[in-house]
This record gives C-alpha cells, sequence and structure tokens, in this order.
C-alpha cells in the first residue's frame, strides 16, 4: 500500500500481500545461501552453473532471489556447492 507524506511516497505492507512477502523473503534467503556458499568455494557463477547443470543467467537469478527452484535442482545445487540438502517439517513458533 502507498501514501504520500509530504514530499516522499511510504510504502506499507497490506494484509493481502504477506504470503507474497514470505515466498519473497526464502527465495532472497535461499539465494543469499547459495551465493555465500559459492563464495566461499571459490567459484564463478559460470563454475557453479555448470556444476548444477544449468546456465549462468539462471544462477544469477536464482542468487538475486528472483526464482524459487524446483526440488531437482535444489539437489544439484547441494552437490555442486559440495553440501547435504536438507529439507525438514517443524512446528510453527508461535508469534
Amino acid at each position: 500500500m502507498m501514501r504520500k507524506s509530504g514530499d516522499h511516497t511510504v510504502w506499507r505492507r497490506s494484509g493481502g500481500h504477506s504470503e507474497d512477502y514470505e515466498d519473497a523473503r526464502r527465495a532472497f534467503l535461499l539465494g543469499r545461501m547459495v551465493y555465500e556458499r559459492r563464495r566461499a568455494l571459490g567459484l564463478s557463477q559460470v563454475e557453479l552453473a555448470e556444476r548444477a547443470e544449468m546456465t549462468q543467467p539462471q544462477l544469477s537469478r536464482l542468487e538475486g532471489g528472483g526464482v524459487t527452484p524446483t526440488i531437482p535442482l535444489l539437489e544439484r545445487l547441494a552437490t555442486a556447492l559440495e553440501v547435504d540438502l536438507v529439507i525438514d517439517f517443524a512446528p510453527r513458533v508461535a508469534a
């Protein structure tokens, strides 16, 4: 939601977009994990993309949080990044 405050536009999250926000947040966090591990291994985007059987532009979008990857892609990335893929269901913590 947008409203004017003096000379500035103030953006606020409305209730209807919280699901989209959470999806974007998760994609961003996943992309950040891939980026940080790639850098820790000293790999370029091209090198990691080749290892994970994807293209460099695809990897760039994933690292930027613009893509929600499939489980097979996550498995290839885990192998390429020399890590274990762990998918878990955990009880929700009351806020």
